[in-house]
């Protein structure tokens, strides 16, 4: 058996960076831009005023106060998109919305509430300056955010809601993105149906598919199901014929030491074999190999353990394929609040509820902690690590934990 260390530097030495798709902006998300992008404007265009008020000259204002307001001559009104007409003189003043246009001549804005606008009939003839404001104040000036020509996303930058909105700020349309990676899926056993079945004795619903399917969703895959093969080697050999145009395979079930466990057999015809077996729990018949020209990750039958090998091996694989850097799960230090035994000398990856009181994190298993029991995953939003050589951790001893989820709790 393999480290899982050793085994996570297999699997992405195998994988490279996906080459790049022109998208809609509003479907790049998530996904990393495989382009500088300049902008060919101002943002702002103008400079404009930052708030609700009146344009005016700094100096008409000194001394303002509401005992000593100082009057001024309104003598027009700008609105958002409009261009003012006219220009701030001596003694005058524009009524200005935000993010007009700021009129020639003025160099501030008195926002309303510094004025005595509510004691006037609107429109009024004049207003009353009630404080004393500088230049530059509640102006937005040409090209603070974004200045023509310049460098405004960075090539290898992640897509998040922000870098939507500043490359619609700038007028794209279309960008260039890492194109996410198709991963097929494929479940074998004679056991399993799909889930528009009705269950028959001795049948089970094919679980496995729809949570891994979920996950390459989750990591930004776009998931490819193959259905089920049943535990032959011509059925799988017919299936695999369907992985034209993926870029990675997942099987799941068929890696273990069974009668009827194909895949490896499969794998070693068809393919080549890098690795098989990790050590740790649960997950340990993990197979690791290139199949058809692309890699391949046979998962264990057990829904837990396929589920948390794709969190070890294919999430990171996926990331790295979508050309992000940042390949590793958050990992926090917490105090552990039941025992785990260790009995075979593997890395233990144990489904826990992690919260936070007093400031400390805790770390609570879910419960019985079998690799069948899919429920145990779905109450977890952790996994407690106990090392390999750690026959055993008590409760009260600090684990370190690898997050799956920050719950409103953590």
């Amino acid at each position: 058996m393999i480290t899982v260390e050793e085994a996570l530097d297999k699997v992405l030495g195998y994988v490279n960076v996906l080459e790049a798709e022109e998208k809609p902006v509003l479907e790049s998300l998530a996904q990393v831009l495989a382009e500088d992008v300049y902008s060919d404007i101002d943002i702002p265009p103008l400079d404009n005023s930052a708030m609700d008020g009146y344009a005016v000259l700094s100096e008409d204002t000194r001394g303002a106060s509401k005992k000593s307001p100082r009057i001024l001559k309104v003598i027009d009104t700008v609105a958002a998109g409009s261009i003012p007409q006219k220009r701030v003189k001596t003694g005058t003043a524009i009524r200005i919305m935000t993010g007009a246009p700021m009129p020639d001549g003025a160099d501030a804005v008195v926002p309303f509430e510094d004025t005595d606008e509510k004691q006037r009939q609107s429109p009024a003839a004049e207003i009353g300056i009630l404080r004393e404001t500088p230049a530059d104040c509640n102006i937005r000036r040409k090209g603070e955010d974004i200045a023509r020509g310049s460098l405004v996303l960075s090539k290898g930058m992640v897509i998040r809601p922000s870098e939507v909105g500043v490359l619609a700020s700038v007028g794209r349309r279309r960008i260039k993105v890492v194109r996410r990676p198709v991963i097929a899926i494929l479940a074998t056993g004679n056991e399993i149906i799909d889930i528009n079945q009705p269950l028959s004795p001795g049948k089970i619903y094919n679980s496995n598919t729809y949570s891994v399917a979920a996950q390459v969703l989750r990591y930004g895959g776009i998931p490819r199901i193959l259905g089920i093969a049943l535990d032959t080697e011509e059925s799988l050999v017919e299936k695999l014929r369907q992985t034209n145009g993926a870029d990675m395979l997942i099987t799941i079930g068929g890696v273990s030491v069974g009668d009827y466990d194909m895949v490896k057999n499969v794998l070693a015809s068809e393919g080549e074999i890098v690795f098989w077996t990790v050590r740790m729990k649960p997950g340990k018949p993990l197979a690791f190999g290139r199949i058809r020209g692309i890699p391949h990750l046979g998962f264990p039958g057990n829904p837990v353990s396929s589920m948390i090998t794709f969190e070890l091996f294919a999430r990171p694989a996926i990331l790295k394929m979508m050309g992000k850097k940042n390949l590793a799960k958050p990992t926090i230090e917490a105090t552990l609040e039941d025992s785990i035994v260790n009995r075979d000398g593997r890395r233990i990856f144990a489904r826990a509820i992690i919260g936070r009181r007093n400031g400390k994190y805790y770390a609570g298993l879910t419960g019985p902690q079998g690799s069948g029991i899919l429920t145990s995953m779905s109450l977890a939003n952790g996994l407690a690590i106990v090392p390999e050589d750690r026959a055993r951790m008590e409760a009260g001893e600090t684990v370190r934990v690898m997050m799956l989820d920050w719950s409103e709790e953590a």
